[in-house]
């Protein structure tokens, strides 16, 4: 396929810079936020049938002016079927500096630790251009937060060496409570990170420390829907992918067999794997939740359709068309045009259907992004 086959014009307010909330006037005049993660919309789209759903129905099975919300995605799923969650946890990468002697404020985005005894660092750093080998950063003006960069491995990207003498734990506690969340561009260009997004951009089963983006689709899941979800008898398979930045990285070449992922550290465990499989073999669904537990189960999945232990790395690449080994339905956010994630949902549900549930969307106002709407696509 092409690159400009997934091109669509989204209006920027419907760019989510936050996610669902309600809005309370304190006595003060000041105004408190109450976030819900599980009240955005839903879109269902039915890959066989070739129907989308919007609305609830009444009792006659007629659509009602009311969208269907997120939580209603209990709904869709019975006793047996299992839903497989990304548990990584993402931490503040995001800090800012300054420059030794000229005092440039520098944009630091913390990728991965490279060496925990010499406190290496991969990092990106904005503005580039100013950030050369034998620079020196400040972090803190009133801590003793030092940087030194040590070489350069990409056109923004540094290694960096933090002069910090104290044992590490201490260390990385003093380097993230100088971070931020690390929220995508096209949110953080708009406004600052607060507080609440260390919270807002985390799933609530975040377990395993080494993502820099959130895995998007797991974020509507509040702890409410879980509970609700495992009464009903649905099981939970968590596996990790440490979400890289491979996902906003944009797509430079018009055919798509050119591109190449970034790779994310990835890792199923014996234990997800026999939930997986046994719902399998038991002829129930398996619902992947998010582009990368999609792209992780395709990457760790046999050629007999089961899950497959695996630690390691993956830069598979999902666009159409893509035959799908595991996973029978699949949970998604809505994204940017000619994004890497638009392309995997057009690979499960097909190019058509799922392009017209763009269409829609747009034309229904869903919101899009990290903090936006959700699709659920179905095999049905």
């Amino acid at each position: 396929m092409k690159l400009s086959q997934f091109k669509f014009k989204l209006p920027e307010e419907q760019v989510a810079l936050e996610p669902p909330y309600r809005a309370f006037k304190n006595e003060d005049g000041t105004e408190e936020k109450v976030y819900h993660r599980d009240e955005c919309r839903l879109m269902v789209v039915h890959r066989k049938s070739q129907t989308i759903d919007m609305f609830e129905k009444d009792a006659e099975g007629n659509d009602t002016e009311n969208f269907l919300t997120f939580r209603q995605i209990i709904d869709y799923f019975d006793e047996g079927d299992t839903f497989v969650f990304n548990d990584t946890k993402v931490f503040p990468a995001r800090l800012f500096g300054t420059k030794e002697k000229t005092d440039a404020q520098i944009e630091v985005f913390l990728l991965r630790e490279l060496n925990e005894e010499l406190r290496l660092w991969d990092v990106l750093v904005e503005p580039a251009r100013k950030i050369r080998i034998g620079n020196k950063l400040f972090f803190d003006e009133e801590g003793p937060m030092v940087a030194e960069v040590i070489d350069n491995t990409t056109s923004r990207g540094r290694t960096l060496r933090f002069l910090y003498d104290c044992p590490h734990d201490e260390f990385k506690k003093e380097l993230f409570d100088l971070g931020s969340a690390p929220l995508p561009r096209y949110i953080i260009d708009r406004r600052p990170a607060t507080p609440d997004d260390m919270e807002n951009f985390q799933t609530i089963f975040a377990k395993h420390e080494g993502a820099v983006t959130a895995p998007a689709s797991g974020l509507h899941f509040s702890r409410e829907l879980m509970k609700r979800l495992e009464i009903r008898g649905v099981n939970f398979s968590f596996i990790t992918v440490h979400c890289g930045l491979g996902c906003f990285d944009p797509i430079e070449v018009e055919d798509l067999t050119k591109h190449k992922m970034s790779s994310e550290q990835m890792a199923v465990s014996s234990e997800a794997c026999r939930i997986v499989n046994e719902t399998k073999q038991a002829g129930h669904h398996v619902c992947a939740i998010g582009i990368s537990t999609l792209r992780a189960t395709e990457t760790a999945v046999g050629t007999d359709g089961m899950l497959k232990e695996y630690h390691g790395w993956t830069n598979k690449f999902i666009f159409p068309p893509y035959d799908f080994g595991l996973a029978d339905s699949m949970v998604t956010n809505f994204y940017h045009p000619e994004s890497i994630m638009v392309m995997a949902a057009a690979a499960f549900g097909g190019y058509d259907l799922v392009m017209k549930a763009y269409e829609m969307a747009v034309e229904n106002g869903y919101q899009f992004g990290c903090y936006g709407d959700a699709m659920l696509i179905l095999d049905d």
